[in-house]
């Protein structure tokens, strides 16, 4: 049974660590709502400090997005070095009348995990742990690091690509990465990201003259200028795709005038916008391009835009090989390569190595009764094991 203390542990090199499925509920048991810690990184510092590994607790900013609290671990010294990377993080589980369990009780039934986090990602991360305790069994040469992160799911500024840039100031720059979000689609191992596209945020606000409906001679209605804007932006076609990335694609995510009067002309007039771009354009060049069309449609409009990741590419190739054929050994069946879905902090660890993604079922993942299937952990351990004895092979 799971108790309190096994999401408080101390952390003592040489304690028993926990088992793969202990683990995880220990884990989703931890309230790491972004930014809290929640016991979490605290608990997988115990766990990889039982197994032999050195650690690094690495605090970075201040309210309100922080502090964060990120991890690196790392057993060995030499190369390769083999780098698993995710975060403890979770959104908040939103009406919990609506769960079927309290989501942050790890309950097991029925040979399921359910619970805020168990699919995204702390699932995965047991499996890491389960995975580097079969590795240091072996006593393979090399190094195993772990880049873990409490900041994912916000704003992601005092996460991973701090951590980063710590790791490289201090020479743990890995040879190749795994992270573990929920890649998987229909069963674990179905599907391998390679890449990511990129997000951009625009916020776009339109200034104008208030007046009466009646004289609109003596007024400027901002609504009429933000609609030929969003109209222009709207009708590019971006780019038509290319071979690993979908189309770029522009989406209108917020209108708002908050004009409580029907024969008001109003004052002001704001729209939220984002675009989802793949390796045909960079962020600061779209950046530009709406910056453009504002002004041309309303010189003194202000324009904000914040770019949350450029879209990246691990061409296919040993790595993902190497990762392909592990999944292959353990479940008969190679995975699809893809770059869809949203961001992931892969976005920052392809600055140093190439990376790559593979995860659990990600089906339920910031839903209402998230679960993972205990049958599902041990396939996804194998498989990150077998990943493991690949990247570590004598014959590499």
């Amino acid at each position: 049974m799971v108790t309190a203390d096994s999401r408080t542990r101390t952390a003592v090199a040489g304690a028993e660590p926990l088992p793969l499925v202990e683990l995880a509920r220990a884990l989703v048991r931890c309230p790491s709502v972004t930014p809290a810690e929640g016991g979490a990184i605290g608990l997988l510092e115990a766990e990889l400090k039982a197994l032999g590994f050195r650690t690094w607790r690495l605090s970075f900013g201040a309210p309100p997005d922080g502090p964060v609290e990120n991890l690196f671990a790392r057993v060995g010294d030499g190369r390769p070095h083999f780098a698993f990377a995710g975060h403890t993080d979770v959104v908040p589980p939103g009406d919990r009348e609506r769960w079927s369990v309290d989501p942050f009780e790890g309950r097991v039934a029925h040979g399921v995990l359910v619970g805020r986090g168990a699919a995204d990602m702390k699932g995965a991360l047991a499996a890491m742990v389960e995975a580097a305790r079969r590795h240091v069994a072996r006593g393979a040469p090399g190094s195993l690091s772990f880049i873990l992160t409490g900041d994912e799911e916000g704003p992601a500024t005092f996460g991973t690509d701090r951590v980063l840039g710590w790791m490289e100031a201090h020479g743990h720059v890995p040879d190749f990465c795994l992270v573990g979000e929920p890649t998987s689609v229909r069963r674990v191992g179905d599907c391998l990201k390679i890449g990511r596209r990129g997000s951009l945020n625009a916020w776009i606000r339109v200034q104008g003259t208030q007046g009466h409906v009646a004289y609109p001679d003596r007024a400027d209605n901002p609504v009429r200028r933000l609609v030929r804007i969003l109209h222009e932006l709207q009708s590019r076609v971006l780019d038509e795709g290319t071979p690993w990335f979908a189309p770029s694609n522009l989406e209108v995510t917020d209108l708002e005038v908050g004009n409580p009067t029907p024969n008001l002309i109003p004052a002001e007039a704001s729209a939220r916008l984002n675009i989802r771009f793949n390796d045909r354009h960079r962020g600061a060049e779209l950046a530009g391009w709406i910056e453009q069309v504002v002004a041309t449609h309303a010189p003194v409009a202000d324009v904000r835009v914040r770019i949350s990741g450029e879209p990246f590419l691990t061409e296919p190739g040993p790595f993902s090989d190497l990762v392909a054929d592990a999944v292959a050994a353990v479940t008969g069946e190679r995975p699809t390569l893809s770059t869809s879905g949203g961001t992931s902090d892969a976005r920052f660890i392809r600055r140093l190595c190439p990376v790559v993604e593979l995860g659990l079922p990600g089906a339920t993942m910031h839903q209402v009764d998230e679960q993972v299937a205990l049958a599902d952990l041990e396939v996804l351990a194998r498989i990150y094991d077998e990943v493991l004895k690949r990247a570590f092979s004598p014959a590499r």
